[in-house]
């Protein structure tokens, strides 16, 4: 999914006047654009007037949409996190099988962050490294996303205890341990994308976990 459609999530469109669904489909462009030349050439090396001219906007358009790069940037990071926290938490409520939601998630998972690996390699790029202003702001913003993704996915676990699927742990610990595996392999394929494609790497992810918290009775 791109983010000319990203940015009309969960809108219905046929009930957007003309004006707003025009004015939708120029900030997905011009985010489209901005995610371009940061994978390309990184963050600090594009100008706003970069950007515009990639989306063929005049320098004014962009500033009727964002005040300055980094709030630009923020909304890219921002819109793909509202994305994922929407996708798993959907899943996780729609299964009822606490096993099968979890294993549901963890494919999910995998799924997201290949269709956006671009901006996952920025993000990664630009966290890692030096901080610049915006850092802060949207360390709170993602940890609100976080939280509440990582609580949904506890209750899921909870759920598989009482039943007798998964052991008697903390739920909220498990939630990040799970949580924490997945990343750290798939953070592993950033540098190899071809790998992203084959099962054996998430696969090998949910192996090592379930193996620690499924009930053995």
């Amino acid at each position: 999914m791109s983010h000319s459609q990203l940015g009309q999530v969960n809108t219905k469109l046929g009930n957007v006047p003309r004006r707003e669904r025009e004015k939708l489909r120029q900030r997905g462009e011009i985010l489209d654009a901005a995610l371009r030349l940061f994978s390309e050439k990184g963050y600090h090396n594009v100008s706003m007037h970069e950007i515009a001219k990639e989306a063929e906007f005049g320098i004014g358009t962009l500033y009727k949409f964002f005040r300055n790069k980094e709030e630009l940037y923020k909304a890219l990071v921002m819109e793909m996190a509202e994305k994922w926290r929407h996708a798993l938490i959907q899943v996780l409520e729609q299964e009822r099988n606490p096993l099968r939601a979890i294993e549901r998630y963890i494919a999910i998972r995998r799924e997201l962050f290949s269709d956006n690996l671009p901006l996952m390699r920025l993000y990664y790029a630009e966290t890692r490294g030096a901080s610049f202003n915006i850092r802060a702001g949207l360390d709170q913003d993602l940890l609100k996303l976080y939280d509440e993704g990582i609580e949904k996915l506890a209750s899921v676990f909870e759920k598989g205890i009482k039943d007798h699927v998964f052991r008697s742990l903390d739920p909220y610990q498990m939630a990040v341990a799970l949580d924490g595996t997945i990343n750290a392999f798939l953070f592993q394929t950033m540098k190899d994308p071809a790998r992203l494609l084959e099962e054996d790497n998430v696969s090998t992810a949910a192996d090592i976990f379930f193996r620690g918290v499924l009930d053995k009775r």
